[in-house]
């Protein structure tokens, strides 16, 4: 059954996944806690950020999710500091929110986070949401450095190298060149690269993708022609 598939998915690593809710609604937060430990996962709650750096600082979770709106330290402050830290950056972060705007969207996104779920949320969507971004940011057992022409990527280091000078870059960019690596020589289409970096429900257009892969070739420099555009189609990275 494709539950008990997700389950299995869920423990792939011997143990459950656990969640952090950053949610000072308090009933919001108890039944969120509720239906993760009911569907194979756990979780623990936090009303605000003071508690979550309390528990982060003895256990980091596989994913936290977020509200953006809270009393004291918002949901955006908390995230700019959990991609600024070198123990919690690589945690995935899925923003709970009751703002629908597209500019919240981006600022989110463009900061890092996996996910954007706008309130009311049904339960079951939620989980479902938690379980495509664990697969999504679950490490591959393939290889940890990629590369193309002289651009090179280690995974593990977080580092990119275009012709032997290393090339700082934001998550985003990191995440859509480390993509296209690891589909070297397949074009991929405008939609496919928007959903699989910024996420299925990203309401973003198109041209989004666009900006990155202008800003991505910019960086790479005199190499920056490795990222072909396919007119029409989308964008295909090759050695050359």
């Amino acid at each position: 059954m494709a539950a008990g598939t997700d389950k299995g998915h869920i423990e792939r690593r011997g143990w459950k996944e656990m969640i952090y809710c950053v949610e000072d609604d308090v009933n919001i937060r108890e039944l969120v806690i509720y239906t993760l430990n009911s569907t194979g996962m756990e979780a623990k709650g936090c009303e605000d950020g003071s508690i979550l750096w309390k528990i982060l600082e003895k256990e980091c979770p596989e994913l936290i999710l977020l509200d953006i709106m809270m009393p004291g330290e918002d949901g955006i402050s908390i995230l700019k500091k959990l991609k600024s830290s070198s123990k919690t950056k690589n945690i995935p972060v899925i923003m709970l929110t009751a703002k629908g705007t597209e500019y919240d969207k981006v600022v989110g996104l463009d900061l890092g986070a996996d996910d954007y779920v706008t309130k009311p949320f049904g339960m079951m969507e939620l989980v479902s949401r938690i379980k495509a971004v664990l697969r999504r940011t679950e490490t591959p057992d393939n290889k940890e450095v990629l590369s193309a022409g002289t651009v090179e990527m280690d995974i593990k280091k977080h580092q990119v190298l275009a012709e032997g000078r290393e090339v700082v870059l934001t998550l985003k960019e990191f995440d859509l060149l480390e993509l296209m690596l690891r589909n070297k020589n397949s074009v991929l289409s405008r939609d496919q690269l928007l959903t699989n970096v910024w996420g299925y429900d990203f309401g973003g257009e198109t041209r989004t993708v666009d900006v990155h892969i202008r800003t991505l070739r910019q960086k790479l420099g005199a190499k920056e022609e490795v990222i072909e555009t396919i007119r029409g189609v989308g964008y295909r990275i090759s050695d050359k």
